[in-house]
């Protein structure tokens, strides 16, 4: 144990000055954050603007470029132009794009918006995956070294992008629901700081960590979250046996109580959104009680919508397009049917009545 404890330590160490090295810059030391708090080993905070061409499009979107019959690892796996594709869809609707992790289709999307000259700015994501294994006591088991490399590369690859194309890029989310009590993925909170810290020495963009809004009402969020630009909050209403009538003011309720943890921290709420189908496995059969469908998809969009615009809250509507590879086996999974856009690009209900942004009342 011993062994393999010393050993995951000296790859971390390494990993991170390799890194650092790799974009001649040192890891930056503790300093005030504009709002006064202390932002460890990040330097000075940096938020995460929410204006475009001088008007506000905080109202942003999540997505995934995986076409049907496509997945992570499928042979098949979308083409430059079906991310330009879906890159010129999106920017009918939307100023900023959330993306997961770094790939062929993160590229691919940085060129088309430079390419087409589309008024896109892209939230980049770091896909971290954890780097050990550990018994029900905590006790290590086994280094995953495969992640390790993974996350390396996730990392390094963050760092090329975000510099080769800098003005397309709007943040960097480091990890997706790696602290949360119930991912599938967690990752230890050491591994995680360790690649938070490497992107910020690499990059002049903000950069933060997205999670559920359980882990950002936790003691243990408060150490991550002094490494961070701002704080990304996940808030499903739908997921947690919300009705439609009440999902709005749930939502503005748990976005409220992470603000009351962290009240020096400016949160962007990098996932929220609602189903229009439902299977009947699993958790998603006793957790959503609220009716799902176009129609209610549609009733939540808009009428979250026009709360944020109205108090400015940015936030990245979870998703733009539905993806088949998602959840389980029922072609009715509720993993498969977050998108405004079925998974063949054409328009659900929602975006059959919605302007270009351009035709939209200014806000």
């Amino acid at each position: 144990m011993a062994n393999l404890s010393a050993r995951l330590a000296l790859v971390s160490a390494l990993s991170l000055g390799m890194l650092a090295l790799a974009s001649g810059c040192a890891t930056s030391s503790p300093s005030a954050g504009r709002d006064g708090s202390q932002a460890t080993a990040s330097g000075v905070r940096q938020a995460f603007d929410p204006m475009f061409d001088g008007a506000w499009a905080g109202d942003a979107i999540c997505y995934g470029p995986h076409r049907d019959g496509q997945g992570p690892g499928t042979p098949d796996q979308p083409t430059a132009e079906n991310i330009a594709e879906d890159a010129r869809i999106m920017a009918k609707s939307w100023r900023f794009v959330r993306m997961y992790g770094v790939g062929d289709a993160t590229e691919h999307f940085l060129q088309a918006i430079e390419r087409e000259k589309l008024p896109l700015k892209l939230f980049m994501g770091v896909w971290i995956a954890p780097e050990a294994e550990f018994d029900k006591d905590g006790k290590l088991v086994r280094v995953l070294d495969e992640n390790i490399r993974l996350n390396n590369e996730q990392v390094a690859g963050a760092i090329r992008l975000a510099n080769k194309y800098p003005k397309h890029i709007a943040a960097i989310g480091v990890g997706n629901e790696t602290q949360v009590f119930w991912s599938t993925y967690r990752t230890a909170s050491d591994v995680l700081i360790k690649h938070i810290r490497a992107v910020k020495a690499g990059v002049p963009h903000p950069v933060t960590t997205c999670d559920s809004y359980e882990f950002w009402l936790t003691p243990e969020s408060v150490t991550i979250a002094k490494e961070l630009d701002f704080a990304a909050v996940h808030i499903y209403a739908m997921w947690n046996k919300q009705q439609l009538e009440d999902a709005i003011v749930w939502s503005r309720t748990k976005l409220a109580e992470v603000q009351a943890k962290h009240p020096n921290m400016q949160f962007v709420i990098t996932e929220l959104g609602w189903a229009t189908d439902r299977g009947m496995n699993g958790y998603q059969a006793e957790g959503i009680v609220g009716k799902w469908g176009e129609g209610p998809q549609e009733t939540f969009f808009r009428t979250w919508r026009d709360y944020a615009r109205t108090h400015k809250i940015p936030y990245f509507w979870f998703q733009a397009f539905d993806e088949k590879w998602k959840g389980g086996t029922e072609p009715n999974e509720v993993e498969k049917h977050w998108g405004v856009y079925f998974s063949n690009r054409k328009p659900k209900q929602v975006m059959q009545h919605e302007l270009p942004r351009d035709a939209s009342t200014k806000h």
